[in-house]
């Protein structure tokens, strides 16, 4: 498998708005998880008048503390990556504070029940933007400017945004540089996910910044490591497949061997994501539509 150099240094202190470079800063919530790392970092960007991205769960104290530390500023924008429940939950609060409209592409795609079930930290299905935002839609502040990046795979409604000046794109749970996305069926799309990160290696912004980890500085060899990443786990599936049929727990019982066992479930459902990948393109055929109890055979071993 491609090497991808996870980072998993993170200097942070929770409940500080902390300066992280020019005209950013970050408040770290307290939600730990295997899934968020040490939890979603809400970036401010701008000074006086700002704008906020990924306002965080629906957390007192974190909320709280947001609404604290711009006191003394005016809130006029609030930028959501996607509505998962540990992204834009916190918006609702934020904005009845603030009266700042939110921004972001749509609300939560499909769905399926048990889709989020000790999978990921689950959909904020109240969340719709006051403002929907397209690819290449451009946000104006006071002393900055955002381009919306629509980068579909980890949700169909999936944005990034890239600041001008400092050069930096907020990435969401798109790239992370702790962990690889999970890409969870119906909504989540592997074919997208590719074709997202094929998106990012032509684009020049210097620094990335994810919701949740550390920063990736110099992100285009990480981006190309994780594309050769997803290449070839989709390679290593057809070459199980070339044994005999299968289904997705023996798939990720072969190719995950050694895994936290809190991280079954969703490698499950990226199998599955890789899986409607192939099928769509022809490649494997199944007994029924396409799930996680599904047996999947080569069209043409």
């Amino acid at each position: 498998m491609a090497i991808i150099c996870h980072l998993k240094e993170h200097e942070f202190v929770y409940g500080k708005l902390e300066n992280v470079a020019p005209g950013i800063r970050r408040l770290t919530a307290r939600n730990p998880s295997v899934f968020t790392f040490h939890g979603t970092g809400t970036y401010v960007i701008g000074q006086g008048q700002v704008a906020v991205i990924d306002p965080g769960p629906l957390d007192s104290d974190h909320i709280q503390a947001l609404i604290e530390g711009l006191s003394a500023e005016t809130v006029t924008h609030i930028l959501v990556t996607h509505c998962h429940l540990d992204h834009s939950p916190a918006a609702r609060e934020l904005k009845s504070h603030t009266g700042a409209l939110t921004y972001g592409f749509g609300p939560h795609g499909q769905m399926t029940k048990g889709e989020s079930e000790s999978v990921e930290e689950g959909a904020d299905l109240d969340f719709v933007p006051d403002v929907r935002c397209a690819h290449g839609d451009v946000i104006n502040g006071l002393g900055w400017r955002v381009e919306c990046v629509h980068t579909p795979g980890h949700t169909s409604n999936h944005l990034c945004f890239a600041l001008d000046n400092p050069s930096a794109l907020f990435t969401g749970d798109h790239i992370m540089a702790w962990s690889t996305t999970v890409v969870i069926p119906p909504d989540g799309n592997m074919t997208d996910y590719i074709t997202s990160l094929k998106k990012l290696t032509r684009r020049t912004e210097s620094t990335y910044w994810p919701t949740h980890g550390p920063p990736l500085r110099e992100p285009l060899p990480y981006v190309h490591s994780l594309i050769r990443h997803r290449q070839e786990r989709i390679q290593q599936i057809i070459q199980q497949l070339t044994r005999t049929p299968q289904t997705v727990p023996e798939l990720v019982a072969a190719l995950y061997q050694g895994l936290d066992t809190r991280l079954t479930g969703a490698a499950g459902r990226s199998t599955l994501a890789s899986l409607i990948h192939l099928h769509d393109l022809g490649q494997v055929s199944c007994d029924s539509q396409p799930d996680l109890n599904s047996q999947f055979t080569l069209t043409h071993p």
